[in-house]
């Protein structure tokens, strides 16, 4: 298990990310715009170096469900391989079986 803190760091960049998702993305598009003039891509990109680090959605990081393991994550399931590996064996994740050749 993934230490608490950890966790609580995670959710409130979730939070952050989610508070300034417009403000990025209006921000991203006229910044990388070549029709807008050289001084306003400028200014675009000036606002986003001045918002929080936290609300970049490159610095969210995808965690296990269960454990909140940061590393080793399947995005369709959103647990981590070892997770997977136990619910399967268990025949709690439907579909999924041991493969055998």
């Amino acid at each position: 298990m993934a230490k608490t803190a950890l966790i609580q760091r995670e959710l409130k960049r979730d939070k952050l990310v989610a508070q300034y998702a417009k403000k990025y993305a209006e921000l991203k598009t006229i910044a990388n715009d070549a029709k807008k003039s050289d001084d306003e891509r400028m200014a675009a990109r000036l606002a986003l170096q001045r918002l929080p680090r936290n609300a970049y959605p490159t610095r969210q990081r995808e965690r296990c469900e269960l454990t909140g393991r940061p590393r080793g994550t399947f995005r369709q399931f959103g647990l981590a391989r070892h997770k997977i590996r136990e619910l399967a064996f268990e025949g709690s994740i439907p579909g999924v079986t041991k493969a055998s050749w």
